[in-house]
């Protein structure tokens, strides 16, 4: 029997998994053990030469020379982007295509081995960020990544069903299933039904899927507790008149990880400069001029990221952040958080009931509900589904794996 391999290429982590003869699944992991990000890193060496690193190592090469270097973040937020067909790094012009290509292959270059002749599958969201079409230009641009990392062969699975297949290895029954996977970029849902056979069978009943997960989360706490510390809301004044608001995208671009590097540009830096000089309040503008000049982005989405994850457990949590002379230490309370949160949990909600309609499946005749991604652990998350299918019928599990564990069962020949 071929081997059976599943990879799940995610706008925040990636992970690797293979299916064994015996039906076993194990979680394919580096030497080091790390949660394996979706990031690279760009700087050049003492001889000049361009040098890069993927994962933990690109982390760390970014940390020890951040303003030397070029970060990489949220590639697969950019597959359904027409516009982004190049971006210039050292001197070099890089596709799409390349530079997860390039990702791609220090992920998978422990595991060559275990891909020699092996069946793989790979994920793919149900609608992919930024999303207009039916999804045609992002699959092949996934397809075409994984093309340059040496896999010209590759199956494709939707990333909610392959969660689902992993969720159904522990069923004894047949079962109707809402599978929920939130991740950084997507939330995306199935409706399957499961029957342990044998043979095993699984039939896809409906999808659906919204293009915002985490990183919507993270760009209200920074939109909401960061920006105005860095100048959004205040005015500045031309040639004496009246006062401006001071643009207000400069801070939707900060907000979003994925758009910090652009902001680098120095038109956008100078522009930013010139209204410090008649703004109300120069010295916030100074700071965001100083965190995008300085690439703080990292350490403050990381802040952000780790006050998010106290929420869940917690009724408050601070933010604590400082680089330079730019402190920030504030408490959040997580009744603000879930209100400010509240259009993207509007547009989950719909997206569940655009499944359950999808399926033709009322919420009464679902059997399980199955929640996985880090942004199930959200309580106001959790809520839209005990809510409607109540507590006893709503589990979760395997936040970080359970795809990429699905995609290979998925990939493996039907016993």
């Amino acid at each position: 029997m071929r081997p059976a391999i599943g990879i799940d290429f995610g706008t925040t982590n990636s992970v690797v998994a293979m299916a064994r003869p015996d039906g076993s699944v194990v979680t394919l992991r580096h030497p080091t053990g790390e949660v394996f990000r979706s990031v690279l890193c760009f700087w050049a060496g003492e001889d000049g030469r361009p040098r890069n690193a993927a994962g933990p190592e690109a982390i760390e090469a970014y940390l020890d020379d951040p303003l030397a270097s070029r970060l990489i973040m949220s590639m697969k937020s950019y597959l359904a982007q027409g516009s982004f067909t190049e971006t210039r790094i050292l001197g070099r012009s890089w596709s799409l295509e390349s530079l997860i290509g390039l990702f791609l292959r220090t992920l998978l270059a422990p595991f060559r081995g275990e891909l020699d002749g092996a069946e793989v599958t790979v994920g793919r969201p149900v609608r992919f960020v930024a999303q207009r079409d039916d999804g045609v230009l992002a699959e092949t641009r996934l397809r075409g990544a994984f093309a340059a990392a040496g896999l010209s062969t590759v199956a494709v699975g939707l990333e909610p069903a392959a969660a689902g297949h992993r969720f159904a290895q522990d069923l004894d029954h047949a079962a109707t299933v809402l599978v929920a996977d939130f991740g950084g970029g997507t939330s995306d849902f199935s409706v399957m039904r499961f029957d342990p056979g044998p043979p095993r069978r699984v039939t896809a009943l409906g999808h659906a899927g919204v293009g915002i997960a985490g990183d919507a989360f993270d760009y209200r706490i920074i939109d909401h507790v960061v920006s105005p510390r860095l100048g959004k809301g205040t005015g500045y004044s031309v040639m004496g008149g009246d006062m401006l608001p001071v643009p207000p995208a400069w801070f939707t671009s900060f907000a979003r990880w994925n758009q910090l590097s652009m902001m680098r540009a120095p038109r956008t830096l100078r522009d930013i400069a010139e209204v410090a000089r008649t703004a109300e309040h120069p010295e916030r503008l100074q700071h965001l001029i100083q965190l995008i000049e300085e690439e703080a982005g990292y350490a403050l989405y990381r802040a952000v990221a780790g006050v998010k994850a106290a929420l869940s457990a917690e009724e408050a949590a601070v933010l604590d952040f400082a680089h330079g002379d730019f402190a920030l230490r504030a408490s959040i309370a997580r009744t603000d958080f879930e209100a400010w949160i509240a259009p993207e949990l509007t547009r989950i909600a719909a997206a569940v009931d655009a499944a359950l309609a999808d399926a033709g499946t009322a919420p009464d005749a679902v059997d399980r509900v199955f929640l996985t991604g880090g942004t199930s652990l959200v309580p106001a998350v959790r809520r839209i589904f005990t809510d409607r299918f109540g507590m006893e019928r709503v589990l979760s599990g395997g936040e970080f794996v359970s795809v990429a564990e699905g995609l290979a069962l998925m990939a493996r020949p039907a016993m």
